[in-house]
């Protein structure tokens, strides 16, 4: 019963210190909800559409002119230049003013038309890894067009017909098929990761916030007087008016996206709910369990910022886990963000049962119990430690 009569005010306390102190507000709803509306605003159109490439035509024949035309009408690339050498493209390649461009060498017309198997020369910068690739799909699908053109041609004067045309061009047809996102949409690709690593880690620096401040400005004592000395009431009256905002802007930004935006989610919106609530503490309870290891305000804080900004590589969108090392394959496990896109990806965005992610759902389970673990440490920092600067 006492204990009961001490929650009220204690998160009377909380509620007051947010709202007192606007770095709260700032990076737990202003800024992450900015976050969410950046990300998804900076891909709205799904992926990269007509980058600046040259063209150097060296033979200036109407073919050319047509596949001029045509790699021009391609929706990733837009003619914007035509230049007369090759060193010169090269030159505007480097200036950033294109991503890549196409030499058309001199004869080129005529060595197609007599089957003399001319070298088109295709020039792209892989700086920007997404830019080059789409680049270089479309000048090898323009030379692989060009090509086929003339054998038809070639084959139709020798009387084929279309069907037949057909089938020495391209004797096996395929049926391709993008599970999951059939519009190759950047935006869902990497906003559905890029948005809640984001907010994740404004849950680590937060956390360890609220706890190394009670040190830094001495006002522990209060804190824990007005909880009767009781540690684990005292801690976790203070997560929870975070965990109750930090789980409401995460649902906010899984509302904006699948909801507004539009996403494919399969799985449904409970388990989004589950998934932002499992997160939340999960990240919590990670933050914690570094304060308690750390009791330095500047150290645990510099530890999940670090955690946090590596979470990025390590949940395995960019670049899969098991292409990794096997050190880091091991060390992916201590990502709660790793955790969170194995459930999102499998029973969200694929509709798999909840069995096929169980052991991450128990993972996150145990990040969100670590202070358990930690507690009398934590306990003996706020009676015992002064603050570390």
């Amino acid at each position: 019963m006492k204990q009961r009569n001490r929650i009220l005010p204690l998160l009377k306390r909380e509620v007051m210190i947010l709202l007192r102190h606007p770095i709260y507000i700032m990076c737990m709803a202003v800024l992450p909800l900015a976050v969410t509306l950046f990300f998804t605003s900076l891909m709205n159109n799904g992926q990269p559409v007509e980058m600046p490439i040259g063209i150097v035509d060296n033979d200036n024949t109407t073919v050319t002119r047509k596949l001029t035309r045509m790699i021009d009408g391609f929706q990733s690339s837009r003619v914007v230049a035509h230049y007369p050498t090759a060193d010169e493209a090269r030159k505007a390649m480097q200036r950033d003013e294109i991503y890549g461009f196409i030499l058309f060498p001199e004869h080129l017309t005529q060595d197609l038309l007599s089957a003399r198997q001319p070298k088109m020369s295709v020039y792209f910068s892989y700086t920007s890894l997404t830019a080059g690739s789409l680049i270089y799909k479309e000048m090898k699908t323009l030379c692989t067009l060009a090509s086929a053109a003339v054998g038809q041609s070639t084959l139709l004067a020798k009387g084929a017909t279309p069907e037949q045309t057909a089938t020495f061009l391209q004797p096996i047809l395929l049926d391709v098929h993008n599970i999951g996102n059939p519009w190759i949409n950047y935006n869902i690709y990497l906003s559905t990761m890029l948005v809640p690593t984001c907010l994740l880690l404004f849950v680590f620096l937060l956390t360890v916030y609220s706890l190394g401040t009670e040190i830094k400005f001495n006002t522990h004592k209060e804190w824990l007087a007005l909880s009767g000395n009781d540690f684990a009431l005292a801690l976790f009256t203070k997560l929870l008016p975070q965990t109750l905002i930090f789980i409401t802007v995460m649902l906010l930004s899984m509302i904006y996206m699948f909801g507004i935006l539009h996403f494919p989610a399969p799985g449904g919106f409970w388990r989004i709910l589950t998934l932002s609530v499992l997160a939340v503490i999960a990240a919590q309870g990670f933050a914690v369990f570094m304060f308690g290891l750390i009791p330095s305000l500047r150290m645990s804080m510099s530890v999940c910022s670090l955690w946090g900004v590596l979470s990025f590589s390590m949940v395995g969108t960019t670049f899969p886990i098991f292409a990794m090392d096997a050190p880091l394959q091991t060390l992916a496990w201590l990502f709660p963000m790793r955790h969170y896109y194995m459930i999102y990806q499998l029973c969200i965005f694929n509709d798999y049962p909840l069995t096929d992610v169980i052991i991450h759902i128990i993972a996150l389970l145990t990040f969100a119990i670590l202070p358990a673990l930690i507690i009398r440490r934590m306990k003996k920092a706020f009676y015992e430690f002064g603050y570390q600067p």
